[in-house]
């Protein structure tokens, strides 16, 4: 039997990746002018866009990496390093420049589309959550490893709805202290998976480090 604390793990990382408390005070933002009605039409979008990115990159990362040339391995410290970046500007309560741009973040003030860029896709599902799901699908070759993996990340993104749909109560009760105390708490714990993340990479690309 595969040791579940695995799955635990993926579970608390991808959540912690994603931090849809982090989205709050953007999805209140680009939804201010819009009816309880509307925004909830807009959470269900995102997060049903953010499923269907990352099972599709979990279920198709081998092909992709395979055709590209890149070795798992060399996936894991990349992605290590993108992971580390965006710990690093959580701890800082700063905006995240790997997530998305602000020439995107700009192009989401005509509120056209705005459920799926930039909320769903770069800011949710961005490359550190994408890498995270593709590394992750090569960590073991239990029988239903997949369907465990799928399985969590279902379970992420329903979280992921409550928090979006709950978004302006979430807001009022927590503000943007309350918010920043959260991003930097996850920013922490992010910080400490990329560095595994890229240990075990380095491990693989370098196997004199594993002694």
């Amino acid at each position: 039997m595969e040791n579940w604390t695995e799955y635990t793990r993926f579970f608390t990382a991808l959540f912690v990746i994603l931090d849809p408390f982090a989205a709050v005070p953007i999805f209140l933002v680009l939804t201010k002018s819009y009816t309880a009605r509307e925004r909830g039409r807009i959470a269900n979008i995102s997060s049903i866009t953010v499923l269907l990115v990352l099972v599709l990159a979990a279920l198709t990362g081998e092909t992709l990496l395979l055709g590209m040339g890149t070795s798992l391995a060399s996936f894991r410290v990349g992605g290590g390093i993108v992971l580390l970046l965006m710990a690093l500007s959580m701890l800082r309560a700063q905006p995240d420049g790997v997530r998305s741009t602000p020439a995107e973040a700009a192009a989401a003030e005509d509120k056209h589309g705005i459920a799926i860029v930039p909320l769903a896709i770069p800011l949710l599902a961005g490359p550190g959550s994408i890498s995270t799901v593709i590394i992750q699908m090569h960590r073991s070759s239990y029988e239903y490893h997949a369907v465990l993996v799928v399985l969590c990340i279902v379970l992420v993104c329903i979280i992921l709805w409550l928090v979006l749909r709950m978004a302006h109560t979430i807001g009022k009760m927590l503000g943007q202290i309350g918010l920043n105390i959260i991003s930097r708490l996850f920013g922490l714990i992010l910080a400490a998976i990329a560095v595994e993340i890229m240990a075990n990479g380095l491990k693989q690309l370098f196997p004199i480090l594993a002694g």
